[in-house]
Formats: C-alpha cells, sequence, structure tokens
C-alpha cells in the first residue's frame, strides 16, 4: 500500500536550475581535443568512464580509449574492476562518489565537480536524517542518486535496473519501506509490487517534465511507434509505455523490439547510443512541458551538458584544476555507504 507523510516537496523550482550552453567546436576542434584527452589520460594512467546522458563526443572517446559508458551502476563496476589506479568519471557528482566509495584506493576526478543532480540536491542529509529518524521501523531503501551521506544511512541502495526486484524481494520479506528520493520512481515500483512505501517527495527536472497529454498527441502522428519511458517519468506517461526501464533497459528495448520509429521519454543524450545500436531506426523526443526557453530542461540534463570535451581536457592538462575537481568522500561515510551497495551488488532476482 502507498503511504501518506507530510514530507515537503523537494522537486526543483525553475530558478533553481542551471542554464549551461554547450560550447560549440568544430570538427578540427574536436580532433585535436579528442588526441589530447587521450594523450593525458595515459600519461597519467587514467580510464575513462562515461554516462549515457553526457555528450556523445565524451561517450566515443571513453570507449575508443578502453573506458566504458553505461548507467550508473556499470560505471562504478567498471570502475571498481579495471586496473587503472585513476578513474575519470563524466557525470554527475553522485557517479563520482560512487565510484569513489567502491575504489578508495583509486583517485577519482570529473571533468566538473558543478556537474549535480536534482535528485540529490533534493535530498539534504540532515533532512532526510530526520525523516529516517522518524520512521526507524522501516527499511530505507536509495536511489542511487543520492549524496555519499545518504546513503551511508540507508540499508538499500538501488539503481533503476534493479530497483523493482529488490523492493519486491524485501515485500515478500514483510518490510516496510521508507523510499528517497525519486517519487515517481517510487510511485512506480510501488504500484507493480505493491509494497508498503513511503516515499520521499523529489523528482528529476529532466524525466518530471515530460507530459502524458503532448506523448498521446505525437502518438497520434506516429501510431506504429514504440514508446519507451525511464521509470523516474511521471505515473501518466507511464502509463502510456510499451517498455518502462532503466537507460541499459531501454537500450536493450530498442534493440529488440520490432518497432522502426521509437518515441522516447528520457534525457536526449541517450539518444546517441540508441542511434549508434540502431542505425535502420528513428527516435524522436517525447515532449516536455515547454520548448526552448519555456522548459526547464529541455529533456537535457543541464549538469550532465557541462561534461565536454573542452572541460575535460582543460582538467586533465592541468593540475591544479585537477586536483580542484577529485572527488574525496570521508572512509567512515564511504565505508557506511559501502553496506547497502554491497548488497545490491550481491542481489541476485
Amino acid at each position: 500500500m502507498s503511504v501518506k507523510a507530510n514530507i515537503p516537496d523537494y522537486s526543483m523550482p525553475a530558478e533553481q536550475v542551471p542554464l549551461y550552453q554547450p560550447q560549440f567546436l568544430s570538427e578540427a576542434d574536436k580532433s585535436t581535443l579528442r588526441q589530447e584527452i587521450a594523450d593525458n589520460l595515459k600519461a597519467r594512467g587514467a580510464v575513462l568512464v562515461a554516462h549515457y546522458y553526457v555528450d556523445g563526443d565524451v561517450q566515443d572517446l571513453a570507449e575508443a580509449t578502453g573506458g566504458c559508458v553505461a548507467d550508473s551502476l556499470e560505471m562504478a563496476r567498471f570502475g571498481h574492476e579495471h586496473p587503472a589506479e585513476t578513474l575519470v568519471v563524466a557525470g554527475v557528482r553522485f557517479m563520482g562518489e560512487t565510484s569513489k566509495i567502491l575504489s578508495p584506493e583509486k583517485r577519482v576526478f570529473m571533468p566538473t565537480l558543478k556537474a549535480e543532480c536534482s535528485l540529490d540536491l533534493g535530498c539534504p542529509p540532515a533532512e532526510f536524517r530526520a525523516f529516517c529518524e522518524a520512521n526507524p521501523e522501516r527499511t530505507v531503501v536509495v536511489y542511487a542518486n543520492t549524496s555519499a551521506e545518504v546513503k551511508a544511512m540507508s540499508d538499500w541502495v538501488v539503481t533503476s535496473s534493479v530497483a523493482l526486484p529488490i523492493v519486491e524481494s524485501l515485500d515478500a520479506q514483510g518490510k516496510k519501506i521508507l523510499w528517497a528520493p525519486d517519487k515517481h520512481l517510487g510511485h512506480y515500483i510501488q504500484t507493480q509490487t505493491g509494497a508498503d512505501m513511503l516515499l520521499w517527495s523529489g523528482a528529476c527536472v529532466v524525466h518530471e517534465e515530460f507530459k502524458a497529454k503532448a506523448l498521446f498527441d505525437l502518438k497520434a502522428v506516429y501510431p506504429d511507434a514504440g514508446v519507451l519511458v525511464h521509470p523516474e517519468s511521471p505515473a501518466a506517461v507511464i502509463d502510456i509505455a510499451d517498455v518502462v526501464g532503466s537507460t541499459s533497459q531501454i537500450l536493450k528495448a530498442a534493440t529488440e523490439l520490432p518497432h522502426d520509429t521509437f518515441i522516447v521519454a528520457t534525457d536526449r543524450g541517450m539518444f546517441h547510443k540508441l542511434r549508434q545500436r540502431n542505425p535502420g531506426k528513428r527516435f524522436i523526443e517525447a515532449p516536455t512541458a515547454g520548448d526552448g526557453a519555456t522548459c526547464r530542461s529541455c529533456a537535457h540534463c543541464p549538469w550532465m551538458a557541462m561534461n565536454e570535451l573542452s572541460t575535460l581536457a582543460a582538467v586533465l592538462r592541468n593540475d591544479t584544476l585537477l586536483a580542484q575537481n577529485e572527488i574525496h568522500v570521508d572512509p567512515a561515510i564511504g565505508e557506511r555507504a559501502m553496506v547497502p551497495l554491497n548488497r545490491m551488488l550481491a542481489f541476485k532476482a
């Protein structure tokens, strides 16, 4: 059953979402930067790990230099298993922190520590601690899109790819769940499992912008299109989907389903890999709440957009700037956060 509580709405107002304009680069400039970055990664004994939502050029460079492009869980797992002693994480801050927690002996850097996440920012540790203390009888399950401090307070950490089976398993054990921070993902899991879940009220600035009415209208134009939706989206959008899933699950569905056209409700950075893996198929962005300056995200995370070739090159060429963008996690917090992370890694559905 769904549980209501007097929880403040931690969805991020439009005025708090940063405006970020990516830098235009010519193909010649890109080629120069790619070679410089590759050389500096090799010189520093580093491997580049990138999320599906960052700039396509950064994704391609990660793969070309022996790194990986993946969802947040596989990014951290890859970094942990790779022999490199230095990780460069192109994504948002919680991804860098997760890599550091799983590989405390390694140095972890990011192109910029300004790359935040609205879900992370919308779950402040002090407020979350009070929430947990007010509900001590509940098993605390937090989404990976949270700070190291919040993870350290949890019993389980989950990603969108494993959240459903883990909550299903906990529910079968009779556990009552305290969930944070994404209310849409939490509601989706609750409706699928019937679990007793008390939900924190946070949201992703990208996925919350998708609108069911506009999606219905677009579906009328492309009636044969498959609809792929990330579960951080509102329930009315999820209800229209042919497949609801994480980034890796969306990629899998796009390859396996017979449709030649898809409407996709997730960050537009994902379209780079979707098109690479499915060159004969068409991918259309699901409509958001507005257009251009009238929407908060325009289907692209403004913090993910900060991960560019120019930003990455600048950090890797300058020791001082590199040091300023190193991820540090308090060892005691990291040890506590490792426990729920390891539970997730060891979980067998």
